[in-house]
């Protein structure tokens, strides 16, 4: 039976007191000069704002896993599960951009036909008009994706960049053209990269290294697509490829846009005849030229696995036949 006499006492409040603790008591001078330098000192900082600290080299595993953390809590958060990465280079201008800086360029070596270096300049800057399709290219490529990717199976589909500007900018703004979505991954440089404007504001990354960037392009990755570009450009690519050769990861649709322009950067057939890749590892990628010809392949690609990319998608392979590159053009 209950203790009708015994009481217990009421819950207190979460947060205040009606005492205050004790707390200490700065009566001179000489103390709180004593205060105010123990409240300034290194070590009162508390750990998680204290940068010094955070940036100490034996805590670089700590970083590495903040910067992997903050974008894999915020892709969940947003239903991301899927993403086609389009990289390329930052220097590929919409033609619009590319042919006022042509003629710029012609401008002023014109004023000093003698000057080596602004004949040069209007060389390089032919080659970036000549390539400024591509950026008009990207665009549609993406537009296509988000719009097809509100049905793909398993989750949201979306387009995924490095974030900065020239063919990226080009894929996140298709995205944004169709009120779509779209991942960027910016990377903290010596000199800044600024982030294109048409990312999702609330996908926009930033991220302080480079291996965890990459880690969170090849997660989601259905496909990537990889326009003419640099150093960056290859880096990402022979990456996935790599992977993808030793089955670190599944292979996955690796499209390279612009075959002219890509059998000048490597030779991979060359590659098979040397006997430092095998015939299959030739397989891994395959070249297109158009918007339309990408997206159909990696759709084909899919259905060929008996596991099509989107909903309602028919499989043009019986289930059971490995994926095979589609028909090289």
């Amino acid at each position: 039976m209950a203790d009708e006499t015994r009481q217990i006492p009421l819950p207190p409040h979460p947060r205040d007191r009606q005492e205050a603790l004790p707390d200490c008591e700065i009566e001179s001078p000489v103390l709180t000069e004593v205060a105010r330098t123990l409240l300034h000192s290194p070590s009162y900082v508390q750990a998680d704002k204290d940068l010094d600290f955070l940036y100490r080299d034996d805590l670089r595993g700590l970083r590495l896993n903040l910067d992997y953390l903050k974008a894999e809590r915020l892709l969940e958060s947003h239903g991301i599960a899927h993403t086609i990465v389009v990289f390329g280079s930052t220097r590929i201008r919409e033609p619009a951009s590319a042919r006022r800086r042509f003629e710029a360029c012609q401008a002023a070596a014109a004023e000093q036909p003698d000057n080596p270096l602004l004949q040069q300049r209007v060389q390089l800057a032919r080659r970036v008009l000549e390539k400024s399709h591509y950026y008009d290219e990207a665009r549609a490529f993406a537009r296509l994706v988000s719009e097809a990717g509100r049905r793909a199976r398993g989750g949201k589909l979306v387009i995924m960049t490095g974030g900065g500007p020239g063919i990226m900018e080009a894929a996140n703004r298709g995205a944004h053209d169709v009120r779509a979505l779209s991942v960027g991954l910016n990377i903290t440089l010596p000199h800044e990269q600024f982030p294109n404007p048409y990312i999702t504001p609330e996908l926009c990354f930033r991220f302080h290294y480079f291996a965890i960037r990459k880690m969170h392009l090849l997660m989601r990755a259905r496909a990537l697509v990889v326009f003419p570009g640099g150093f960056g450009t290859l880096d990402e690519l022979f990456e996935v490829l790599t992977l993808a050769q030793t089955r670190k990861i599944p292979p996955v649709p690796v499209i390279l846009i612009g075959e002219a322009y890509w059998r000048r950067v490597f030779d991979a057939d060359f590659l098979v005849d040397e006997g430092v890749i095998d015939p299959e590892d030739r397989h891994l990628f395959w070249f297109a030229e158009t918007a339309d010809q990408a997206w159909d392949d990696i759709l084909q690609w899919y259905a060929a696995t008996g596991n099509p990319l989107l909903e309602g998608h028919a499989q043009d392979r019986p289930t059971g036949e490995g994926p095979q590159a589609p028909a090289e053009r």
